[in-house]
């Protein structure tokens, strides 16, 4: 049994309008391109998911009007009159309004349910001018939406209008020619024939019959019969006669009067002032090309600034703990009791001196972009790699969230409509660096081999999560929801707003982890007291030694970085029994890198599979683990063969 029919909306615009970027930020991934039947001219179509309503989408060829010889825009007629759909969506450029109304005009003598697209707004301000959008809406009788396409705005509401159309229809308002003309159309249409086959309207189809006549387009609908013949060429006679041109060319001018109207009547220009200082510093932040400029500058000083802020933390605070620890060494000797106590103090002194060195700046930093209004913005302008890897833009937000803790980015994937894409968006998420993993490259590929290596291993995950998303996302199909990104203002970060936000996720930081932390150091220390941790080396050798190249004694800290990726850094230093400005005595800068490697990659930490099994499922929970090591033991193999 077939379910209810699916809406097809065209959209339907003149060239360079903004109609395809329209599209695209609604269709994204799942776009398909081919032949219009018959021909070798390509229109672009998607079925997407609104909100839970599906939608057939087509992007038609760009025209500038609905009587053409031009062989793309003569097949865009053909899809529109043979193909009727449910909806149009007419796109226009603000910025030459005027110009953009004769084709709604035309469109709006068609009758077809419409809403208008008045994209481009953020051109026509830099032009001085404004546009009442109510106004022109009021005039037509279709609901009219300013968009800026490129930046997602406006796309929202219009994706509402179009539904609120859908549902209950509209009215639409023809605006008449000037009293000769509008008389003649007006005899022609009252001549149609009961049985004449009309496109659309009468008075459409009348109007067409006398466009077309004579004109190089060809005529609208073929043969006709002889007397109706006479009565068109008639009329066309009259008004070439009344207007001294063409009757095309004076149906033409009709338009283009009727469309200069009502510019006047709803637009305006302004000289001076034209655009607020937040639209001028969007407009080079979205920028299609200095915007992603400037994103990877923001990240490379992002990473630089929590280095340069970390690293010499770090040292100041590690002396106090290696002295506490050499003191207490000569007093306690080397029981079960200074095993204890060295435990405790790597435990905290973990925690204080190495993690939350780079953990406190990385999130004040966060903050202090998310308040400006930043993330958003580099979301948007990470919405077309999103379509890459088999996901829509929506899926940024968790993404971004991603890189400060992973759990929370999981559960973030409720936002996303379809369980497709949150099943593949919460299988990547594990691979995202987050704090705990980026503490780990920052203290250790930073802080041994440089920032610019802490960046390329940031450049290399993302490869790894756009490869990985784009296999995964070949054997999970289904239609995808389209994706409204909202921009929000931009505003200047307040100091105490970031300071907050950086104070409850230290919280809940120390809450979580630091128990973790200082547990599983103590454990650590109990297993080396009673020689159990060598029990695990040796069963974890093939794999730590051969696999990877890396000491015996880290066996044991992959266990535990199982349940907390900072405890491995942590307690690599006690596993190997050096401090940590004398790591490099124990391991190679190479071995660094490839323990780096396969500890960010390497199987999610307890709480972030616990909360993949509770919103995905068992399956994919053990489908994103396997993944994890799969994935870590092939990178780490490799970065070694390579080093």
């Amino acid at each position: 049994m077939n379910g209810p029919k699916v809406p097809t909306v065209i959209f339907i615009g003149q060239p360079n309008s903004g109609k395809s970027t329209l599209f695209n930020s609604i269709a994204g991934h799942k776009t398909e391109t081919s032949n219009f039947p018959g021909t070798s001219i390509k229109h672009t179509h998607s079925r997407v998911n609104i909100e839970g309503r599906l939608l057939d989408i087509v992007d038609l060829p760009g025209t500038y009007s609905l009587c053409t010889t031009d062989p793309a825009e003569q097949v865009v007629l053909t899809h529109l009159f043979s193909e009727r759909p449910d909806l149009v969506v007419n796109v226009v450029d603000a910025s030459t309004l005027s110009r953009g109304l004769e084709l709604t005009l035309e469109l709006v003598e068609l009758g077809y349910p419409m809403v208008v697209a008045l994209n481009m707004m953020d051109v026509a301000e830099r032009k001085g001018i404004q546009v009442d959008a109510p106004g022109v809406e009021k005039i037509l009788g279709a609901p009219v939406t300013p968009t800026i396409a490129a930046h997602g705005r406006g796309v929202k509401e219009l994706l509402e209008r179009a539904f609120d159309v859908l549902d209950k229809g509209q009215s639409l308002r023809t605006l008449r020619f000037a009293g000769d003309v509008e008389e003649k159309v007006v005899e022609v249409e009252r001549l149609l024939p009961p049985d004449f086959p009309v496109i659309a309207n009468p008075r459409f189809t009348a109007v067409k019959l006398i466009e077309t006549a004579g004109h190089a387009c060809g005529d609208f609908l073929g043969e006709v019969a002889p007397g109706l013949k006479e009565t068109i060429d008639r009329v066309r006679k009259a008004i070439e006669e009344r207007r001294g041109a063409p009757a095309y060319e004076v149906i033409s001018a009709e338009r283009h009067h009727q469309a200069m109207k009502l510019f006047e009547e709803t637009g305006r220009v302004l000289h001076g002032k034209r655009m607020t200082w937040d639209k001028k510093v969007d407009a080079v932040l979205m920028h299609p090309v200095f915007g992603y400029v400037i994103l990877a500058a923001v990240f490379l000083a992002f990473f630089f600034i929590i280095f340069k802020v970390g690293s010499p933390l770090e040292s100041l605070l590690l002396g106090p703990f290696n002295k506490l620890k050499g003191v207490l060494a000569a007093r306690l000797g080397g029981g079960l009791l200074f095993y204890l106590a060295e435990g405790l103090i790597q435990g905290v002194g973990g925690g204080v001196a190495i993690v939350l060195p780079y953990f406190l700046p990385l999130l004040f930093l966060m903050s202090a972009l998310e308040d400006l209004g930043y993330l958003a913005r580099a979301g948007f302008l990470l919405d077309a790699f999103m379509h890459r890897i088999g996901l829509h833009g929506k899926s940024v937000s968790p993404f971004i969230l991603g890189f400060g803790c992973n759990v929370p980015a999981i559960v973030s994937t409720r936002i996303l409509e379809s369980q497709r894409d949150r099943i593949l968006t919460s299988i990547l998420i594990p691979f995202i660096p987050c704090s705990a993993r980026t503490t780990i490259v920052l203290a250790l590929v930073a802080f041994y081999l440089g920032p610019l290596w802490a960046m390329g291993f940031y450049g290399a995950n993302i490869l790894v999560i756009a490869v990985l998303g784009w296999v995964i996302s070949r054997f999970i199909k289904e239609p995808s929801p389209g994706l409204i990104l909202e921009i929000p203002s931009l505003k200047a970060p307040r100091l105490v707003s970031i300071l907050r936000k950086t104070w409850l996720q230290v919280y809940s930081f120390v809450k979580f982890a630091w128990p973790l932390l200082i547990g599983g150091s103590l454990v650590l220390s109990l297993l080396s007291y009673f020689r159990a941790d060598r029990w695990i080396n040796d069963i974890l050798a093939p794999l730590v030694v051969k696999g990877l190249g890396l000491p015996h004694e880290l066996g044991v800290t992959l266990v535990f970085g199982f349940l907390r990726k900072e405890l491995s850094l942590i307690m690599m230093l006690q596993a190997l029994g050096v401090d940590y400005q004398n790591l490099l005595t124990a391991i190679s800068r190479e071995q660094i890198i490839v323990f780096t490697v396969f500890i960010s990659f390497f199987i999610p930490c307890l709480s972030t599979f616990v909360i993949l099994w509770k919103e995905i499922g068992k399956k994919w929970a053990f489908v994103s683990a396997g993944l994890s090591v799969g994935i870590a033991l092939v990178l780490s193999w490799i970065v070694r063969l390579v080093l």
